[in-house]
């Protein structure tokens, strides 16, 4: 088995746009780094974002339903390497590019599933319209991920999504994004709850981008008439839309607006419990970081929740629609918040991304 060094990852979504995606490149390729070598990274350029070293932007245009994202053209730039592998983590015109570079080299690839496009199809278009643009969705994933040598996928979730409803005949491996657990671990809240004027308990909160997919319109709705105070960081499109939500709500709805990474821990440990009913995640990294915070997770008993959230050790789930039974849960999270909140720090070193990057590094190895 060779020992690989060098890797060029190639993503649609990058600094200083900040989700799951970024999140995950840019720990891979810190974390990768210390271990083995250079991890360069392709990615659409974004005014006003200065490249670091062995960061490589390619011409962007606005992006068509998602207008603050920048879509990248497929271009290769230009005394870009040849890497001992290729990684893509999108299946866009950058990721793309990415295959393309690979295979006219000769070179290895390793493909990342972390969104189910298909699943977001009723957001984009309404019925009978969705039907057609979900299939048209999971044909693309298809041929795209078929291409790739190898496939990693954050849970056993993602995996049987890929396999079974995308229905892409690929060799799929789990390998957790993970979280930088030196960073996410239980913290002194008091000076962010003072900077935010955040309430004592009980408190509820959610951060993360504010898109219609996350459906934290239920969260607002769970804790209306509860006296249940919601907290919601960060930003997006849909955040006029659960502002108004709020502001018809009998309930204590703040939103912060965007916290810096250095302030998450502070954010998560000030909580109760974490709320997320989004049902459409691969693996929902913010539940990951508020785990190791010591937070328990109220999630939507669907998508990859329903694999992380362990009812009665990191929180609880509930049925997805039923708000009813979302504030069960809540109810259940609060009151036994000090025992899920040990059970949950217990987790923190299998959450760890050291852990991820050295799979990671068994799966590149056989590869090259």
């Amino acid at each position: 088995m060779s020992h690989t060094e060098t890797v060029g990852a190639f993503t649609d979504l990058y600094l200083p746009t900040v989700n799951g995606v970024t999140s995950t490149v840019g720990l891979w390729r810190e974390h990768w780094s210390a271990r083995r070598g250079p991890m360069s990274v392709v990615y659409p350029r974004v005014e006003g974002y200065e490249p670091a070293e062995d960061e490589h932007p390619v011409r962007s245009v606005r992006a068509p339903f998602f207008p603050r994202y920048r879509l990248g053209l497929p271009l290769v730039p230009d005394g870009l390497a040849a890497p001992d592998l290729v990684h893509v983590h999108t299946p866009f015109t950058v990721g793309y590019a990415g295959l393309r570079f690979a295979r006219e080299r000769g070179l290895p690839v390793v493909a990342s599933y972390h969104t189910l496009l298909g699943e977001r199809a009723d957001r984009i278009a309404p019925r009978p319209f969705s039907d057609g643009l979900r299939s048209v969705c999971r044909g693309y994933e298809r041929a795209f991920f078929e291409r790739a040598d190898r496939v990693v996928v954050p849970t056993a979730f993602a995996r049987r999504h890929l396999l079974e409803t995308v229905g892409a005949d690929v060799d799929a491996r789990v390998v957790s994004n993970g979280i930088d657990t030196d960073l996410f671990r239980p913290v002194d809240p008091s000076r962010l709850r003072s900077r935010y004027d955040l309430p004592d308990s009980p408190l509820v909160g959610y951060t993360g981008r504010h898109g219609p997919e996350k459906n934290l319109e239920e969260a607002i709705d769970a804790v209306s008439g509860t006296g249940v105070s919601l907290a919601i960081a960060g930003d997006g499109p849909a955040r006029g839309e659960w502002e108004a939500r709020a502001r018809e709500a009998d309930a204590d709805v703040r939103f912060l607006g965007f916290l810096d990474r250095a302030e998450l821990p502070a954010f998560y440990s000030a909580l109760d419990a974490f709320v997320f009913p989004s049902p459409v995640e691969t693996q929902g990294l913010v539940a990951l970081e508020a785990t190791a915070c010591g937070t328990p997770v109220v999630a939507v008993d669907a998508g990859a929740l329903t694999e992380f959230v362990i009812g009665g050790e990191t929180g609880y789930r509930y049925r997805r629609g039923d708000v009813e039974d979302f504030r069960y849960a809540i109810r259940r999270a609060l009151a036994e918040r000090d025992r899920l909140s040990d059970l949950c720090v217990r987790r923190r070193s299998m959450l760890s991304v050291e852990h991820s990057v050295g799979q990671l590094a068994g799966i590149y190895d056989e590869l090259v």
